[in-house]
């Protein structure tokens, strides 16, 4: 088991770990409310990843880190991941849709 201080390297060994072994690799949350602690985990049974925050901005990368998952989880492990995006991004498109609406 190993507790990550670093985001970005937990994002990178957590992607590496699901692509090595997509199909026994879990991705588990964990929040203790009483302690205002959040708790990610990546395991495949052999390996465990960790990253441990109380921070409320780490909320933001965790559901970055969700869409990560979704996007290898439902195109492949082999899928493009530099285009996947947070919540904010996505809202924003859907917004746009909606200007300039037809007119009669």
């Amino acid at each position: 088991m190993v507790y990550f201080d670093s985001w970005d390297e937990f994002v990178d060994r957590s992607v590496q770990l699901f692509r090595t072994d997509p199909i026994t690799t879990r991705y588990v949350m964990k929040y203790r409310h009483c302690d205002g602690k959040l708790v990610l985990k990546v395991t495949d049974d052999r390996q465990c990843l960790k990253f441990k925050t109380d921070q409320a901005q780490d909320a933001k990368k965790m559901e970055k880190l969700n869409n990560i998952f979704f996007a290898l989880m439902t195109r492949g492990p082999d899928a493009d991941i530099s285009e996947v995006s947070g919540k904010e991004q996505a809202e924003q498109q859907q917004s746009k849709k909606g200007r300039g609406g037809r007119r009669q």
